[in-house]
């Protein structure tokens, strides 16, 4: 595969979202997220930028590999890269595909060009463009099927545009990941926002300056010192990622009802969070608590987490076009199924693994040597013909865990 030099387009001038031109500027000034620069790929690893795992998630299985290559290759926009992090990760998760990144901010992409060209994320991938462009003006660029948008649309003036117009970017059968404001988790922090625009400290360094000294000279006792100095002290250590939670000149969150609200009116599917653990009532409640709120409809199961939990601070979910309909596979079914490992994970081939989310899992031998069956066998292989020494009730015994903890992503055959 030649490597591909990424490419670097001036924004127009006349963008149509009138906060782009303020927001641009903000991030000329802190370029975010601030995260280091490091030669070689970046560390560990994010599924949700790994769009096998991604796509297996949202979509509930994968469609087969192509038979010429065994390999899915992809399109994928990351809108709204910053310094470049998510992108990175994208190319190195995704060998083969094409990826465009684009931001409003020249200062931001320099660092994002300089990140990937460092970890050799260009040399991954067909094609790495590196643009600076708006994510509502991308209608020449044809449809993808990975959008990867994170922490964007809550800092345009009209969010609600920014999704329709990525929404006309996502071919049918594609998934859109975002991630959004959410009020609960940000009461403190929209205080501390507010108290800094009433004293006029600004958006530039001085901002900075002041926005510091704020939290570090309010009393010990103060809910907002504390909040600040028990949640988000490490989080902000960075200037970039102080302005950007302190000082940001254009910011909108959500509740639950208007989020939901918001993916409507774009004419888009929910297809779930993608930390869905944070939205399981188990993680808050037990006994006939929790059995009375596993009884709840999802929605309102949701409803419930988030009106317990003022912890949380932001949304991240995946949509698509058309209703995705959960996976609740016949045995006949589950058989017929082909699968992948999935790579997001830490150790492998061991039965003692980080597993997707960077969690410590313990698996079972026969778990382990199902999930080397599928990677030995050839791309087509359904459950029911692996070359293991297995029952059909015992493949299916351990495969549904192996399903249900993402360590095996069914494929459609």
């Amino acid at each position: 595969m030649l490597p591909q030099r990424p490419s670097f387009l001036p924004m127009s001038s006349s963008p149509r979202d009138a906060a782009t031109p303020v927001v641009s500027a903000f991030y000329d000034r802190f370029p975010y997220p601030g995260d280091p620069l490091q030669d070689g790929p970046p560390p560990g690893y994010n599924w949700r930028w790994c769009v096998d795992s991604a796509m297996a998630a949202a979509l509930g299985s994968l469609s087969a590999a192509p038979p010429s290559s065994g390999t899915r290759t992809w399109r994928i926009l990351d809108a709204g890269c910053g310094t470049g992090v998510s992108t990175d990760y994208l190319c190195h998760l995704n060998p083969g595909s094409t990826v465009l990144a684009v931001d409003i901010s020249a200062g931001t992409l320099e660092v994002a060009r300089e990140r990937t060209r460092r970890s050799g994320a260009a040399q991954q991938v067909q094609e790495l463009r590196i643009e600076q462009r708006s994510l509502i003006d991308l209608e020449d660029e044809g449809e993808f099927d990975y959008i990867n948008s994170v922490g964007v649309l809550h800092h345009l003036r009209e969010p609600e545009q920014g999704l329709r117009a990525l929404a006309r970017q996502l071919r049918p059968g594609g998934v859109l990941h975002l991630f959004l404001y959410a009020d609960g988790g940000r009461w403190e922090i929209h205080r501390s926002q507010r108290a800094l625009a009433l004293l006029a400290v600004g958006t530039g360094g001085e901002g900075l300056r002041l926005g510091r000294q704020l939290l570090r000279e309010l009393p010990e006792t103060n809910r907002l010192r504390r909040h600040h100095e028990q949640r988000w002290a490490l989080d902000t250590a960075a200037d970039a990622n102080f302005a950007d939670m302190y000082l940001h000149p254009q910011e909108t969150s959500y509740d639950l009802d208007r989020l939901l609200r918001f993916v409507e009116q774009a004419d888009l599917s929910f297809a779930g969070f993608s930390n869905p653990q944070v939205w399981d009532p188990a993680r808050l409640l037990q006994g006939e608590l929790l059995e009375r709120a596993r009884a709840l409809p999802q929605r309102q199961q949701w409803a419930l987490v988030e009106a317990l939990d003022p912890d949380i601070s932001h949304f991240e979910f995946f949509l698509t076009k058309g209703v995705v309909e959960p996976s609740e596979w016949s045995e006949e079914e589950l058989l017929a199924l082909g699968g992948q490992r999935n790579r997001c994970l830490w150790g492998w081939p061991s039965t003692s693994l980080m597993g997707p989310d960077l969690e410590p899992l313990t698996i079972a031998a026969a778990e382990l040597e199902l999930l080397q069956a599928f990677e030995a066998a050839p791309a087509g292989t359904p459950l029911r013909a692996l070359a293991i020494p297995m029952t059909n009730d015992e493949r299916l015994r351990l495969a549904r865990p192996l399903i249900a903890g993402r360590l095996l992503l069914p494929v459609r055959l």
